[in-house]
């Protein structure tokens, strides 16, 4: 059991949803239309708990924490894949339980913008606005070196037995993801689901389960997923915002999404890392809630 996370930070009543027969945790804050926010490995729905605070007065906030993280329940690997096809069909789960067939902001971040993405591209409709943060939703960019310390984990014994035991992708991600020093109290809270070797699996799977080459799993929905998103959603208000100083979804992914993107409006923070929304959450939470100013639904059809 997950220690309770101080509801100063994260003051918010907890949903689950039957997902395959595990419970997925989800925040389901405000009304409107609804705002669905993905996170990456190794968050969880705690990573949006400003944007879900500016927001929920006007939209429907949908947060919902993968299967292995968060709150959600953490299977051992014989009872569950952990892959990023499972982690497609579980969101996309998640939205037809909730009845969120259209009119969905789709928002993301790292890995969360791989699987939003897949979502989105099997029903393109669902989705009518995004806003993309240090992400990724094609094949790694040639340009673009797998980072050292991803294939330490990814590749070796040693960097899982890191990962499992002692917690080094989550505890480590709360220094090396950021540029401006968290607070311990902000720090621990993005460690505390993953409290135990067992509750560290998904950390350490989304790492293995990095699709390189068309010989990784994954791969062909990576690949689909990068050759369409123009045709998905080129016609569609996009924002792009980049935390500069990400060593792992650097300006490489960013050109990426530019070129695919065309139409996308851009806030790239030159002094901000991975964790964008941690590092600059008043510039970040203000420029979101003025693009959907900017970008207003048509109304429902009656």
């Amino acid at each position: 059991m997950v220690k309770p996370i101080d509801r100063e930070l994260y003051p918010f009543d907890s949903h689950f949803a039957d997902i395959g027969g595990f419970r997925m945790h989800h925040l389901d804050e405000g009304q409107g239309d609804p705002v669905v926010m993905v996170h990456g490995n190794p968050t969880w729905s705690f990573y949006w708990r400003n944007l879900v605070l500016a927001l929920r007065g006007r939209f429907r906030c949908i947060v919902p924490d993968h299967i292995g993280c968060g709150l959600s329940d953490k299977p051992p690997l014989a009872a569950y894949p952990y892959t990023l096809e499972r982690r497609v069909d579980d969101l996309e789960a998640l939205l037809d339980q909730l009845g969120l067939q259209e009119r969905v902001t789709l928002v993301a971040h790292d890995w969360g913008g791989m699987i939003g993405t897949a979502v989105a591209h099997r029903r393109p409709d669902r989705i009518s606005r995004l806003v993309l943060m240090n992400t990724g939703a094609f094949p790694l960019p040639a340009a673009k070196p797998m980072p050292r310390r991803l294939s330490l984990v990814r590749d070796s014994k040693l960097g899982a037995m890191l990962v499992t035991r002692f917690n080094a992708f989550a505890r480590g991600a709360t220094f090396m993801a950021v540029e401006r020093k968290l607070p311990r109290a902000v720090a621990d809270a993005y460690c505390a689901p993953y409290d135990s070797p067992e509750n560290r699996i998904a950390t350490l799977r989304f790492v293995q389960d990095i699709p390189l080459s068309p010989a990784d799993a994954g791969y062909a929905i990576v690949d689909a997923v990068g050759r369409n998103l123009q045709a998905d959603h080129g016609h569609k208000p996009a924002l792009l915002v980049w935390g500069a100083k990400d060593w792992v979804f650097d300006d490489h992914f960013l050109r990426g999404f530019q070129e695919r993107l065309p139409q996308a409006e851009t806030l790239r923070l030159p002094d901000e890392g991975h964790y964008v929304l941690e590092d600059a959450p008043d510039i970040v939470t203000a420029r979101v809630q003025q693009f959907l100013d900017a970008h207003p639904l048509p109304a429902p059809v009656a």
